[in-house]
């Protein structure tokens, strides 16, 4: 009996998925059968899949609390995967404290909460303070990001200089008062020149990775769209680059993704930090590595 399949994606985002194509030839190589429902439609019936593959969503943050609503309910009819818990965890990036306290290093972040005050968070952040709100070590700098703790694609996250502060302050506040929790950070300029490297596991194992380059710029406008355009090649991680994306992969969540990308920049002294993880609808990038589709329909059909 074939397995049937759900990848589940959003209305405006199926068109610009460039994983879904060879993934669907991976699955229906194997004998599956296999749709691309949208997450929010109230026509689907979740139980007609023996599993439901969160793929590409990306219309969740602005809905969060509806998407974790459906999360439970899809999860409660199929088999979801990632599993709730796991993307509960992930679609807020206050998991940066856990992985500081696994000991995973991490981009130095401050975390504003909307019960706090923009000014004066903003200007201990630029001091230098270190509180109960802060991971990491934010050392001096001369410029800085600003981003929501629940954002994809970069959407609403900005890099400022120390002299657009009255800039940031306007953005953090917009932020907090819209009820989302706000990060600071500060920009890591090796970022600049070696980009990111994006990490990838498959079955709970190393696939491949890939170069994204920077894609914050200053004085840019915020990301009108779904994600902000990127800049990709292939990139082998170095030994060290592996052993933090490894460690992050260990202390990630009680329940082991089936799927997961660990994103790195480099510190200022070049050591690889964590800037996110992505195990909720990563893109996986499988036209840099043409065998990790087949990989992943390997995991996903013999899990």
């Amino acid at each position: 009996m074939s397995l049937k399949v759900a990848l589940v994606t959003a209305r405006t985002a199926l068109a610009l998925d460039e994983d879904m194509p060879p993934l669907l030839l991976a699955l229906r190589n194997q004998g599956a059968v296999v749709d691309t429902p949208f997450w929010d439609d109230p026509e689907v019936d979740w139980s007609r899949y023996d599993v439901a593959v969160l793929r590409s969503t990306w219309d969740y943050a602005d809905r969060l609390d509806e998407f974790l609503d459906w999360a439970d309910r899809c999860s409660e009819q199929t088999r979801l995967v990632n599993p709730p818990a796991v993307v509960r965890w992930n679609t807020d990036k206050h998991y940066l404290v856990h992985l500081a306290r696994a000991d995973v290093p991490v981009v130095p972040t401050r975390f504003i909460e909307p019960v706090m005050d923009a000014t004066a968070e903003l200007s201990r952040f630029l001091d230098g303070g270190f509180g109960a709100s802060t991971v990491g070590s934010c050392g001096s700098f001369e410029q800085f990001v600003v981003k929501p703790s629940v954002g994809a694609g970069s959407r609403d996250a900005a890099r400022y200089r120390r002299q657009d502060h009255k800039r940031a302050e306007a953005h953090v506040a917009r932020l907090l008062a819209s009820g989302r929790s706000v990060m600071l950070q500060p920009y890591l300029a090796r970022v600049d020149h070696h980009g990111e490297t994006a990490v990838i596991y498959i079955g709970g194992n190393y696939s491949h990775a890939i170069r994204k380059g920077p894609l914050l710029r200053l004085d840019d406008a915020l990301v009108a769209g779904l994600f902000a355009p990127e800049q990709i090649t292939q990139r082998e991680p170095d030994a060290e680059e592996r052993r933090v994306a490894d460690a992050a992969f260990r202390a990630c969540s009680l329940e082991q993704p089936l799927y997961a990308r660990m994103d790195l920049i480099h510190d200022d002294d070049g050591r690889p930090v964590v800037l996110e993880l992505e195990l909720t609808e990563p893109s996986l990038f499988f036209v840099y590595a043409p065998e990790a589709a087949g990989r992943f329909a390997d995991a996903l059909l013999g899990s």
